[in-house]
């Protein structure tokens, strides 16, 4: 299976894109650039561990952007309370994270026991 085939790839690459969508124009260029970059990073990881050879390096990877995932969920969180994020948008983009984070972990444990970085989520 590809990458992009990943429900947890798709999902995670929606709301990259939805993150660059947002905050196109906006002016607090700092804020702007760590959120679409914790953003980025957790397809981008996903990706990368897919194509790694080994399990363990697999595993690495999807832990980075299990990380990740943690890093926007409080930068969301931050973003909404600074004003720079409406809080309906604010609390899907949240929920998406979070489930975003579920799914790693499943793929993770699924990793562990099975020593291989989880194929089918």
């Amino acid at each position: 299976m590809r990458f992009e085939e990943l429900d947890v790839w798709k999902r995670s690459a929606r709301l990259s894109a939805d993150l660059y969508k947002y905050f196109v124009g906006f002016r607090d260029y700092g804020f702007r650039d760590q959120i679409t970059r914790s953003g980025l990073s957790i397809p981008s990881n996903i990706a990368e561990g897919h194509e790694r050879a080994s399990p363990r390096e697999k595993q690495n990877f999807l832990n980075y952007a299990k990380g990740s995932a943690g890093e926007l969920r409080a930068q969301i969180m931050i973003g909404i309370e600074a004003g720079y994020i409406d809080a309906r948008t604010g609390t899907y983009w949240k929920r998406e994270a979070e489930g975003i984070a579920r799914m790693l972990h499943a793929m993770i444990q699924g990793s562990k026991r099975s020593g291989t970085a989880g194929r089918s989520t």
